[in-house]
């Protein structure tokens, strides 16, 4: 099996318009039991220091979200289907304030 170190795709980070921060790093990997569909990623919206909403990955937790302090599982749809959820939740994050 060759050895293939991972590339990253697509990295942004930003303050929104109240201050809060949004980082979105998605890396192309090898396909493997934990990355099945090729990808790794981390996106998180951070509010005063404590991330409100997380799209991760990691290694042994599989797809899932964290939205509000709670973890949930997330069934990837594609890096598109991704971006568009994690808006979806900052909205909805926003809107709660």
């Amino acid at each position: 099996m060759p050895n293939m170190k991972a590339i990253l795709e697509y990295h942004i980070k930003y303050d929104d318009s109240d201050g809060n921060i949004v980082e979105i790093k998605i890396w192309r990997v090898l396909v493997t039991d934990h990355t099945p569909h090729g990808f790794k990623y981390t996106l998180v919206y951070i509010v005063d220091g404590v991330r409100i909403v997380g799209y991760d990955n990691e290694r042994g937790k599989g797809d899932h979200r964290h939205f509000e302090g709670a973890e949930h599982p997330y069934r990837y749809r594609g890096v598109q289907a991704l971006l568009d959820d994690f808006k979806t939740d900052m909205e909805a994050a926003k809107r709660r304030k």
